[in-house]
């Protein structure tokens, strides 16, 4: 396994907790928003971050797109 797919994992269970939703909801999120395409676009910025930041990262990009965050 390469270190992207490492830590696109990585930010999958990371956001699942953060979000208290499932693997499966994270990835479908994730795909319908391209949240993929921006964790490969920036990995090399994201991976030397903690996972707060990341988290409140993709929130932010989230957020850009018109999803609502789980409270």
């Amino acid at each position: 396994m390469n270190k992207e797919l490492k830590f696109t994992v990585f930010c999958i269970e990371n956001y699942k907790n953060h979000c208290n939703l499932s693997g499966s909801e994270v990835v479908k999120v994730f795909t319908d928003y391209d949240v993929f395409g921006y964790i490969n676009e920036f990995f090399d910025v994201l991976h030397s971050t903690s996972h707060n930041y990341i988290n409140n990262d993709i929130d932010i990009y989230l957020k850009s797109r018109g999803y609502e965050i789980p409270a």
